[in-house]
């Protein structure tokens, strides 16, 4: 039996281009005059997907319109639908198609300017195709699609993204990721023949200066690298044709270090590849494209949103996607209450296969419910976008076996603290219809009331309440990283660090970040009854690198900013010893537990990124230093 042929000019695109676009089907059977064709770009609208054309002849530029095997144009009709934000097109033939002449559908200029025309899709995709529905009564009544296929290919080199360690240990060979990427993030090895590149970094051993050809995949792995000494590096790689130059992101070399620093998500969305439809595609995206070294999903509980159909492809990917020493991954959703002592959370669980907490069934429709069914080491809770008027929380019913940690900074904004109080990201909107930030959610007020939680960082969201957000004027920034602290990179290692508070946030630079107190790590609990002389002195020491020049360094303590340093340079190693007495400083815990002090570090760049540490407490046990002695008068 005679197919019909289905043949698309050009035969591939490069991701990003812009051009005019033919579609050419020759038909395998007579299509008779008034028959009804549909073309769909199978595009969801959003800003990656190909370019939406408009069907007025009357503007040449970005037109789709039809060729009948006469040379004669006709316009096309875009037929809108409630379940897409894309219109599909639809052509009726004026006369009859014979077999085997072709009929040509075209998008771009209708003038012949190509640089005027549609652009490409911006992802690389292989075998991308676009529908083609034939209905030879003319009746609307479509069947089964022919197809069109075409290859999207990483467009000219732009950038080479070198995927590193944060942190290595003195002679501790480590290995290099090279992704030679075009504009939009793919790989490419689209480049002028010859181009070299030369890889080098500081106290370079001279036998080890390498020039490198861009490999065919688009990535190159480099095994085995080293550094002599401590420090703070950056790998450098030079384009020798073009003489630009990439850096990675700053590599920390300790003398010895018991911990590794990975760098992932616990709360946000792919901005390529949904979550819920197609999970597997977004893994990949953020373990190849990303390079983030874990991920927890964050699906929202409704089933509107999360049906037990992607619930269940959702925890079984997760489970095949996990793998130690590559990308921990984490099964996760969110659940929101309209209780501000409750508000939104991101729940991670520690395990696989586990069902979905919806707000419908009674026995998880609170917190209280939820927490009592299952043990801290099954679940964090995260309280997220707690400064969200409408949507926060307010942390009137704390749980601290459950509530580790707390999202002090997503795409949305931070819940730090209030503008005014220095915060430089906040949740705010350009319009009325918006959200702002509402004072019972900020994270410093929660702080005070000797509520103790890590900080992580959300991604972008724009699922479930986020999703007016995204569509509407609400201010957004870029999208956050959590810094994990762990001897190793499995599951166990990353929930329990997760649980112990070794972590930190930022916007989403990989900022190295180091804070101690008398040699304590953040998230830790001190007291002057094991360290009596803490009552007297605090020694604070830090370390950070930068991926741009560090505006300041502000040391927090109890709220209020008690020392900012100001080294307009990437890399800052410091102490600072506090010695006002702690009676003097110290809070109420509001209960019968001993007054204390809280510290953190807010590090802003000069590029405008931030970066949190998780605080570290210290408690006053010793009643006689709580007020301070009253001198007798002679």
């Amino acid at each position: 039996m005679r197919r019909s042929i289905c043949v698309t000019e050009p035969s591939l695109a490069y991701a990003g281009e812009v051009a005019t676009w033919k579609f050419l089907y020759t038909t395998s059977t007579p299509l008779p005059k008034g028959t009804k064709i549909k073309f769909d770009l199978q595009s969801k609208g959003r800003k990656t997907d190909w370019e939406v054309p408009q069907t007025n002849p009357k503007e040449k530029t970005q037109l789709i319109w039809g060729i009948l095997p006469d040379g004669k144009t006709i316009p096309a009709k875009a037929l809108s639908s409630s379940e897409n934000l894309v219109p599909d097109f639809e052509f009726a033939l004026p006369s009859e198609i014979k077999t085997g002449e072709v009929f040509t559908i075209c998008m771009g200029n209708a003038n012949g300017d190509s640089e005027k025309g549609i652009r490409s899709q911006t992802l690389v995709q292989r075998r991308r195709p676009f529908h083609l529905f034939i209905d030879p009564k003319g009746k609307g009544d479509y069947k089964d699609p022919e197809v069109f296929n075409m290859d999207v290919r990483g467009n000219i080199l732009h950038t080479i993204r070198i995927v590193a360690p944060s942190v290595v240990c003195k002679n501790k060979r480590f290995d290099l990721i090279l992704r030679f990427e075009d504009q939009y993030g793919n790989l490419t090895n689209y480049a002028p023949e010859g181009t070299l590149i030369e890889l080098t970094y500081e106290h370079l051993r001279e036998n080890l200066s390498w020039k490198l050809f861009i490999p065919e995949t688009g990535f190159l792995s480099l095994p085995n690298l080293y550094f002599n000494e401590p420090g703070v590096y950056k790998i450098q790689l030079e384009n020798l044709q073009t003489k630009e130059k990439f850096y990675s992101h700053p590599i920390k070399c300790f003398l010895e270090q018991e911990k590794s620093l990975f760098w992932g998500l616990l709360h946000g969305e792919s901005d390529r590849s949904d979550s819920g439809e197609s999970i597997e595609s977004c893994l990949r995206h953020i373990r190849d494209e990303k390079s983030l070294q874990f991920f927890s999903t964050s699906s929202f509980e409704s089933a509107e949103e999360t049906s037990n159909e992607v619930w269940k492809s959702v925890h079984t990917h997760i489970a095949e996607f996990n793998e130690e020493n590559r990308f921990v991954t984490f099964l996760g959703m969110q659940w929101e209450s309209d209780a501000p002592e409750e508000g939104l959370r991101t729940f991670v669980f520690g395990k696989d296969n586990k069902t979905i907490l919806r707000k419908k069934d009674p026995k998880n429709s609170g917190l209280k419910k939820i927490y009592k069914g299952l043990t801290p080491k099954e679940l964090i809770s995260i309280p997220s976008f707690s400064m969200a008027k409408g949507f926060g929380t307010n942390f009137s019913d704390f749980t601290p076996e459950f509530e580790r940690v707390v999202e002090i900074y997503n795409a949305w904004g931070s819940s730090e603290c209030l503008e005014e109080e220095g915060n430089v990201r906040p949740i705010t909107s350009t319009s009325k219809t918006g959200v702002f930030a509402w004072e019972e959610g900020s994270i410093q007020l929660a702080l005070q009331k000797n509520l103790r939680f890590g900080f992580v960082a959300g991604g972008w969201d724009d699922r479930g309440i986020f999703s007016g957000l995204y569509e509407g004027d609400q201010v957004q920034y870029s999208p956050g990283l959590t810094a994990i602290m762990a001897p190793e990179q499995t599951r166990e290692a990353l929930f329990t660090a997760l649980y112990n508070r070794c972590c930190y946030a930022t916007t989403g630079e990989r900022i190295i970040v180091g804070f101690s107190i008398a040699g304590i790590p953040m998230g830790s609990e001190l007291s002057t009854k094991v360290k009596p002389g803490l009552a007297f002195n605090r020694h604070i020491a830090g370390y950070i690198a930068g991926t741009s020049a560090i505006e300041e360094v502000e040391i927090i303590r109890n709220g209020q900013v008690i020392h900012t340093l100001y080294p307009k340079q990437p890399n800052l190693e410091f102490t600072f010893d506090d010695a006002e007495p702690i009676a003097q400083i110290a809070l109420p815990s509001g209960s019968e537990l001993p007054p204390f002090v809280y510290y953190y570090l807010r590090i802003k760049q000069e590029d405008g990124h931030i970066a949190w540490s998780s605080p570290i407490w210290i408690d006053l046990h010793d009643i006689q230093l709580m007020a301070p002695k009253k001198v007798k008068k002679k």
